[in-house]
């Protein structure tokens, strides 16, 4: 899936967690938004800033893939003869409990 760059907007930040004076000081961390969808993905993993923006890519089509992915049509389906015997048979025991709450005569 090719993706042109003037749908995309690239920002380059500082990232934070584990990695010591290299990564602190570097602004390696990736953040791209892809502008017609505005679908936001980050990569930080990694100290170089050129394999986050491969990453970040990456991800970036598989979630558009994943956007025109179709889906698929759903089948209705009818219950079976035994659920449908179930059924009228709870509801035939709970008509008679209901029948049996019948006001008390004297």
């Amino acid at each position: 899936m090719e993706i042109s760059d003037k749908d995309l907007v690239v920002t380059f930040y500082r990232a934070s967690g584990p990695g010591g004076q290299k990564k602190n000081k570097t602004e390696s961390a990736v953040r791209i938004k892809h502008l017609p969808t505005g679908i936001l993905v980050t990569a930080t993993e990694s100290r170089s800033q050129h394999e986050n923006r491969e990453r970040a890519l990456e991800r970036l089509r598989e979630r558009l893939a994943a956007l025109n992915r179709r889906q698929k049509k759903r089948v209705p389906t009818k219950p079976g003869r035994g659920a449908r015997e179930r059924r009228l048979g709870e509801k035939k025991q709970r008509s008679e409990v209901k029948r049996g709450r019948g006001k008390v005569e004297d």
